[in-house]
C-alpha cells in the first residue's frame, strides 16, 4: 500500500511494516524487529519520542510524534508517527497499529508561520487582521499593548474590538462601497483604556474575493501621538514669540494676508497699528534684561486686554508690537483705538523694586483699494506693515509717546531715503565725496592752529550735500565705516601735503569727526594708526572728535577705544558740548584734550556787552581738567573778543573762516603765515 503502515508490540517496538514505511522511516533498509519506529531520528528526538510514548501509555491517550530524518542528499524530511491501540474481546490491549506520514510541507509552513508571527509580535506597529463584520482574526502583541491589553486577552478582547471599530468608523465610506479601491492610509484618533487620546497613522489593506466582496481587512497602525505633538510644538514655536507667547511676524503677516483677502469680497477695512515701546533699551542697559523681559510681558498683556477678542496682537521685535484690527476702516476710530493702546501702556509700574516710566509711539496704517488692486494679499500685507512702521517712526521723530497716521508723504520720504541710500553706496567709489576744511584759530596768537575736516557729497543731481542729509543713512547702512576710513586717510594726506609745503608746522592739529559706530569697531584703532603711518604723521597731529551724546549713550566700548588711541598719543575732543546733558561726569571720566562748546551754548556771548557766566564757568572747569576750549559757530567779532577775554583758547566759525577745499585752505595758510 502507498500508505506507510506498521505494527508494534506493547512497548511500541516494531513487529511488522510495509515497504512504504521502510522507504519513508527506515531509508529503505530491512525491518529490524524490536526497534522503535523513530529509530533513525536524532538522539535528542528519540529521547523525546520515548518520553512522549511513556506519557501516552500511562494516560491511555493517543500518540502522535513528529521527528526529523536526514536524507542522503542532505535534505530533511519531517515524519509524523501515530499509534492506535488494538484490543481483544476482553478489552485488553494486544498491540498497536501505526502510520507514518511525510509532513515536511505542513511543518515548514507552520514553522514559517510561527516565525512570521514572532516577527509581527516584535514589530513596534500594531498589526491586525479582521473580517468584514469586524471580528478579530489576528492581533500582534503591540496591538493589544497599544489599545490596552485586558486581564484575559483573546480574540474577543473588548479593547481590541473598540480599536477595530474606531478604524472602521473613520475610514472613508466610499472605500468600502468601491470594488476597485483596496488600500487607504490616513490618521485615526483613538482613546484606549488609559483614556489617553492618541493619533495613529493607519495603513489599511482590503482583501476581496473574485467577485469584489470584502473577505477581510489587514491594518498596520503606528502611534504618532508624540510626533504630532512635537510637530505642533515646533509649528507653534515657528509662529509664536517665545517670551510673550504672542504670534510672531510670520503668523501676523499670514493673518493680515487672510484679512486682506476677506476685505476684497466683504469690502471691510483692515488697520494695522505698529507699537514701539519707548526707552526699553535704557531699561535693559541700566537695570537688566530680566526686568526688560518682564516689562515686555506686562506690556503684551496690557495690549491684549485693551484690544477686541477678534484683534491679533503680535510681537515682531525686541520692543515692537503690531496689532491687526480686522473690520476697522474709519480713520477717526482707528486713531481713537491707537490712543487707547497708547494709554494702556503709558504710566508707571514697579518691577523687582524698580519704578519704571513707560510710554509708546504708535503708527497707524489702513488698507485702501489701490493697495489691494495693485498687489497680491501677501505683498499688500508686507507693504501695510511697512507703512505702519513708517508712521511709528514719524511719531518717534515728533517726540515719542504719540500716535501718527500713515500718509503718502511718508512713503515718498521713504522712497527718497532708499534712493539716496543706494546712491551713497556709489558715491565713495565714484569720487563724489570730498572734504572741506574750516580753520581753528588761536585766540591768543591769531594764527591758524588747526582745522576741522568736514565731509561733503557732490551729488550729481542735487548739488553739494552736507552730512545732516546723508550721515544717518550711512550709519543705518553700515557705510559709515568705509566712509570714515576714507575721511581719516584723506585728511591725514592733506595735512601731510601742507607739512611738506611748509605752510604748517608740527603743532598743527587736524580735527576729524568720528561716530559711535566707527568707534565700536574692534579694528578701528589699527585702521586709524595705519592711516597715520601712511601719511607719516605723528599721533598728536590729529584730534578725533566725539559728540557728548555718544559718550552719554556709551556702555564702555567707545571710551575703551578712545583710551586705546589716547595711549598711542592721538588727541581727543568732546564735540558739541552743551547740546546734550552737559554731563560733568563725562568731563571727569574721559580726559579729553579739547572741549568744543556748541554754538547754541555761546550764542548770547557779547550781546549788550554782557559775559555769559555759564561759558566762563565751563571754560574754567575745562582748564582745571587740563583741557583746551574751542568755541564753535563764532559769528561776530564781538563774540570772538569776549571769548578771548573769558579765557577761551580757540575759536571756529564762519567769521573766522569758511570751510574750503584743501587747495584753497593751503592758500589761506600761506596768507596767514605771511600776514
Amino acid at each position: 500500500m502507498p500508505i506507510s503502515l506498521f505494527e508494534t508490540d506493547l512497548d511500541a517496538r516494531l513487529v511488522a511494516a510495509n515497504d512504504a514505511f521502510r522507504i519513508l522511516a527506515l531509508a529503505g533498509a530491512p525491518l529490524v524487529v524490536g526497534s522503535a519506529p523513530w529509530v533513525n531520528a536524532q538522539p535528542a528526538e528519540r529521547t523525546a519520542a520515548e518520553r512522549a510514548w511513556q506519557l501516552a501509555k500511562q494516560t491511555s491517550s493517543s500518540f502522535n510524534f513528529e521527528f526529523r530524518l536526514w536524507q542522503p542528499n542532505g535534505d530533511v524530511t519531517w515524519v509524523l508517527v501515530s499509534l492506535q491501540a488494538q484490543k481483544d474481546g476482553a478489552g485488553r490491549i494486544t498491540n498497536y497499529i501505526g502510520s507514518a506520514q511525510d509532513v515536511t510541507q505542513s511543518v515548514t509552513r507552520r514553522v514559517l508561520s510561527e516565525q512570521l508571527i514572532g516577527l509581527l509580535d516584535a514589530a513596534h506597529d500594531a498589526i491586525l487582521v479582521f473580517d468584514r463584520s469586524g471580528a478579530l482574526m489576528f492581533a500582534n502583541d503591540y496591538a493589544q499593548q497599544l489599545v490596552g491589553k485586558s486581564e484575559t486577552p483573546g480574540l474577543g478582547d473588548a479593547a481590541v474590538q473598540t480599536f477595530i471599530q474606531a478604524i472602521r468608523d473613520q475610514i472613508p465610506r466610499e472605500l468600502i462601497t468601491s470594488t476597485t479601491s483596496n488600500r487607504w492610509q490616513g490618521e485615526v484618533g483613538f482613546r484606549g483604556t488609559d483614556s489617553i487620546m492618541r493619533t495613529l497613522d493607519v495603513v489599511l489593506q482590503i482583501v476581496r474575493d473574485a467577485n469584489g466582496t470584502i473577505e477581510h481587512y489587514s491594518a498596520i497602525a503606528r502611534d504618532i501621538t508624540e510626533l504630532k505633538q512635537t510637530q505642533d510644538e515646533l509649528q507653534r514655536q515657528a509662529t509664536h514669540d517665545a517670551l510673550t507667547n504672542l504670534p510672531n511676524r510670520v503668523l501676523f503677516l499670514r493673518k493680515l494676508s487672510e484679512a486682506l483677502d476677506r476685505s476684497r469680497t466683504l469690502k471691510r477695512g483692515v488697520t494695522v497699528l505698529y507699537v514701539d515701546l519707548d526707552k526699553l533699551k535704557d531699561v535693559n542697559d541700566t537695570i537688566g534684561h530680566s526686568v526688560g523681559d518682564q516689562l515686555i510681558v506686562n506690556m503684551s498683556k496690557r495690549l491684549v486686554s485693551a484690544t477686541r477678542p477678534s484683534d491679533v496682537v503680535a510681537r515682531i521685535g525686541g520692543d515692537e508690537f503690531v496689532i491687526l484690527c480686522d473690520g476697522l476702516g474709519d480713520e477717526q476710530i482707528a486713531m481713537d483705538v491707537a490712543n487707547r493702546m497708547r494709554v494702556a501702556v503709558t504710566g508707571q509700574q514697579i518691577l523687582q523694586g524698580f519704578e519704571i516710566e513707560t510710554s509708546a509711539s504708535i503708527g497707524i496704517a489702513m488698507a485702501n483699494p489701490t493697495l489691494l488692486t495693485e498687489m497680491s494679499s501677501a505683498d499688500a500685507a508686507v507693504t501695510l506693515l511697512h507703512h505702519a512702521d513708517s508712521a511709528m517712526y514719524r511719531a518717534k521723530q515728533r517726540g515719542r509717546g504719540r500716535c501718527e497716521m500713515y500718509s503718502e508723504e511718508m512713503s515718498a520720504n521713504a522712497r527718497e531715503k532708499n534712493v539716496l541710500s543706494s546712491q551713497l553706496e556709489r558715491a565713495l567709489a565714484t569720487d563724489q565725496l570730498f572734504l572741506v576744511y574750516q580753520p581753528i584759530v588761536s585766540t591768543h596768537t591769531g594764527r591758524i592752529a588747526g582745522a576741522e575736516a568736514l565731509l561733503r557729497w557732490q551729488h550729481p543731481e542735487r548739488g553739494v550735500l552736507t552730512p545732516p542729509i546723508f550721515l544717518a543713512l550711512a550709519e543705518e547702512s553700515g557705510l559709515i565705516g568705509p566712509i570714515g576710513d576714507w575721511v581719516t586717510r584723506k585728511a591725514c594726506s592733506d595735512a601731510r601735503s601742507w607739512l611738506d609745503a611748509g605752510t604748517i608746522d608740527g603743532s598743527f592739529v587736524m580735527h576729524i569727526n568720528v561716530s559711535a559706530r566707527q568707534l565700536g569697531d574692534a579694528t578701528f584703532v589699527e585702521r586709524t594708526m595705519s592711516a597715520l603711518r601712511e601719511a607719516k604723521l605723528e599721533p598728536h597731529q590729529i584730534d578725533l572728535e566725539v559728540t557728548e551724546s555718544t559718550l552719554l549713550d556709551d556702555k564702555g566700548s567707545v571710551v575703551r577705544t578712545l583710551n586705546a588711541l589716547k595711549r598711542h598719543g592721538v588727541k581727543m575732543a568732546i564735540d558739541d558740548f552743551g547740546t546734550g546733558f552737559s554731563s560733568l561726569v563725562n568731563l571727569r571720566s574721559f580726559q579729553a584734550d579739547f572741549l568744543k562748546l556748541d554754538g547754541t551754548f555761546i550764542r548770547d556771548i557779547g550781546n549788550q556787552g554782557g559775559d555769559d557766566p555759564i561759558v566762563r564757568s565751563v571754560i574754567q572747569l575745562a582748564h582745571s581738567l587740563n583741557m583746551s576750549v574751542v568755541a564753535e559757530w563764532v559769528t561776530s567779532q564781538d563774540q570772538s573778543q569776549r571769548l578771548r577775554l573769558l579765557g577761551c583758547d580757540f575759536v571756529q566759525g564762519n567769521l573766522i573762516g569758511q570751510p574750503v577745499v584743501a587747495k584753497e585752505f593751503g592758500a589761506k595758510l600761506i596768507q596767514s603765515s605771511t600776514s
